[in-house]
């Protein structure tokens, strides 16, 4: 009888630790690299606070940063506090979207660590060779730098559903919060405009925005002002996510830290390069 009590006290406990557990608060910090002023910013917020047990904090650069990839400002960092309609939104920091995520893990989760960083909603696609240079998967991966696990959202200028992305996101969101998210490895989803055809999980490649031409429109002696052209250019490669994308898929990259050309190593290692005196 007293073995059969104390199973009894052991399950009890269990259960209690367990639903402790469950009921934790998942901490999510969300960037962007438009600014903190951007609508997609703010639907891709208010959609995540519905998740249950959540915790959504804003920290985003005072203003547009696109294509500013991991790149961060030295120096003090200034911060604002930000309001909404009246009520505080999130924090305005001045400077990159690396440093506002790295201002948000660092200090505004100091004392409590955040379980994700979500970047986006960024306006324009960041599939292919783009991604390098965004700054929505740049603060992404400034994230996992930090040991944080991300993902970034882009999706389409015009023609998208700008809540359907948001709610898009919350389902990754909610299934990395009940089972975890993948260490080293961040996400990078991108919505296309119009009617979409499903989901492709495909790698990066290809290149659908290429620089044509720089016309000259103005010199004033030292000063030349060019004008650039950019092209969007029809991906043929079907095994990436540029062409997946282009077809009208949602497309979702696992993307990582490492670019090394590993197939490489032993051929580099062969050219027996010396020190120069």
């Amino acid at each position: 009888m007293i073995k059969i009590y104390r199973q009894l006290i052991l399950l009890t406990t269990l259960c209690i630790c367990s639903a402790s557990l469950s009921a934790q608060t998942y901490r999510i910090l969300i960037s962007n690299d438009d600014g903190i002023e951007s609508p997609l910013l703010a639907a891709l917020q208010q959609e995540l606070a519905k998740l249950p047990d959540v915790e959504v904090v804003v920290s985003a650069p005072n203003e547009n940063q696109s294509g500013s990839s991991m790149s961060s400002i030295g120096g003090p960092t200034v911060v604002d506090r930000y309001y909404q309609d009246g009520s505080f939104f999130g924090y305005s920091v001045h400077g990159r979207p690396s440093n506002a995520v790295t201002f948000g893990l660092q200090v505004l989760g100091r004392d409590d660590a955040f379980d994700l960083v979500v970047s986006g909603i960024n306006q324009g696609a960041n599939v292919g060779d783009v991604s390098h240079a965004s700054g929505t998967v740049g603060a992404a991966m400034r994230a996992l730098y930090l040991g944080v696990p991300a993902i970034a959202i882009s999706q389409e200028i015009e023609d998208v559903n700008t809540a359907a992305s948001a709610r898009f996101a919350a389902q990754l969101v909610a299934r990395y919060q009940q089972q975890g998210a993948p260490e080293g490895v961040l996400i990078s989803i991108n919505i296309p405009a119009g009617e979409l055809k499903g989901v492709a999980v495909r790698p990066m490649g290809d290149s659908y925005l290429q620089t044509g031409s720089y016309e000259l429109i103005e010199d004033s002696g030292n000063r030349l002002t060019y004008e650039r052209e950019r092209i969007r250019v029809q991906s043929t490669d079907a095994s990436t996510d540029t062409y997946s994308y282009q077809q009208g898929y949602i497309t979702l990259t696992p993307i990582k830290f490492d670019w090394t050309a590993h197939e490489l190593i032993d051929e580099v290692k062969s050219w027996d390069l010396q020190l120069v005196e």
